[in-house]
């Protein structure tokens, strides 16, 4: 399953070309929502950035009137083995994907690479603290680590104060969860009194939201563990696709052996200029049996070319995921996304957890955040400081209000912490 190491730039994209042109050819005559998608053109001619862009949008209304899985498949249904579906909480309906073996592999292949670049040791011992389902998250680093002669410990089934006390028992040394759970069971060792920075734990694996990657979130929890946070992204649809190296912190390394990227101006679809902000857009080279051409992820990122620390030549993503288009809040000739919120507020040590809420009336929004302190808070100075910090480094004002402790929901995986209502928003319980 080794994959293959370049040396420079150019070898790397006459693989890119070579590997996109391959799936392209594949995918017709079986793959009907892409013959129907690149009628009319000359696909032996055609260069990538004269195919049209793929969006979710466009294969949940194809799995909608093909039901259960679209058309979005290069071979017969018999060949594929393994079933997928995303979390459904951007759209409110999953999207199921398929795989066939050889899919599968190649992305256990992505964490083969992957798990060099965080200096994986064969000593580590891995451990899961949550409980698998469709959604993709962490199963193709756990069928590879089991694969591959790694001590794997799965913790579905339990209560958070169990797995801590699991990790603790079987000296667990690399823990992958979302960052919202990482600090959620640092939040139930202080209160089970587990000394988490004394425990075996060295590394911990976070991916499902952009959390890993701003940097006070990061902070808090490498503070809360005493460990090492190293940030992962990746999309049921898209698979594992981009990792921190051990080197260097604040961006996200692509396997562009696997996977071809853009990044592109949301608004009008064309190429970013260097170094802009704009919306990540990835094509599969390895996932064949049910790959994506110039896929719009919604997420924002910033590509950045320059030479890494670890002297990989894989392009890195400046400062992880930034956050989701479709996340930009509107507010009073302000434009803010929630990522830059979070990092505020994951400063204040009082403040456990949070949630922001945008009423959307007819004519304008207005944005509250709750925020649940710790028991030895004096709420109505942490309200004052946390709207100051807000007021002078965001630039907008904004309500602050407190509620009871333990009253916001807490998440074993991606937390869904942007609420929108309609007219008046409703208080916290």
């Amino acid at each position: 399953m080794m994959t293959t190491m370049f040396t420079d730039r150019r070898q790397l994209r006459e693989h890119q070309e070579s590997r996109w042109r391959s799936v392209l050819a594949s995918l017709l005559p079986g793959n009907k929502f892409y013959a129907e998608k690149l009628a009319g053109i000359d696909l032996a001619k055609a260069r990538l950035s004269d195919l049209p862009f793929t969006t979710k949008a466009a294969l949940l209304a194809d799995q909608e009137r093909y039901p259960p899985y679209g058309r979005m498949l290069s071979l017969p249904l018999e060949r594929y083995s393994r079933l997928c579906q995303t979390s459904g909480t951007t759209t409110g309906r999953p999207l199921c994907w398929l795989d066939t073996p050889e899919s599968w592999s190649a992305m256990l292949g992505c964490w083969e690479q992957m798990f060099r670049f965080i200096e994986m040791r064969n000593d580590d011992r891995l451990f899961f603290p949550f409980s698998f389902g469709p959604f993709l998250g962490f199963w193709t680093a756990f069928d590879y680590s089991t694969r591959n002669g790694y001590f794997t410990l799965p913790g579905g089934g339990m209560t958070s104060s169990a797995r801590l006390r699991f990790l603790q028992a079987h000296r667990v040394t690399v823990v992958f969860c979302t960052p919202t759970y990482a600090l959620h069971l640092a939040e139930v060792a202080v209160k089970e009194g587990i000394d988490l920075p004394a425990s075996s734990v060295r590394m911990l694996i976070v991916a499902g939201e952009p959390g890993g990657s701003i940097p006070e979130t990061r902070r808090r929890i490498e503070a809360a563990w005493g460990a090492r946070v190293i940030d992962h992204s990746g999309m049921t649809e898209i698979g594992p696709m981009a990792i921190e190296c051990w080197q260097a912190r604040g961006g996200l390394h692509l396997l562009e052996a696997d996977y071809l990227v853009e990044v592109i101006d949301p608004a009008t679809g064309k190429e970013a200029s260097s170094g802009q902000t704009g919306e990540l857009v990835v094509t599969n080279l390895s996932r064949t049996g049910s790959p994506l051409l110039r896929y719009r992820t919604g997420d924002l990122a910033q590509l950045d070319n320059e030479s890494c620390a670890c002297g990989r030549i894989f392009a890195r993503l400046r400062g992880g995921i930034l956050g989701r288009v479709d996340e930009m809040i509107h507010l009073r000739g302000n434009n803010v996304y929630p990522g830059a919120i979070e990092n505020l507020l994951r400063r204040f040590p009082e403040v456990t957890e949070y949630r922001v809420v945008v009423e959307e009336t007819a004519t304008l929004s207005n944005l509250r955040i709750e925020i649940e302190p710790v028991p030895s808070a004096v709420n109505s100075i942490l309200v004052d400081r946390i709207s100051k910090m807000i007021r002078d480094e965001l630039l907008f004002r904004v309500e602050v209000v407190c509620v009871p402790p333990g009253s916001l929901p807490r998440y074993e995986m991606k937390a869904q912490r942007l609420i929108h209502t309609k007219g008046p928003a409703s208080r916290a319980p």
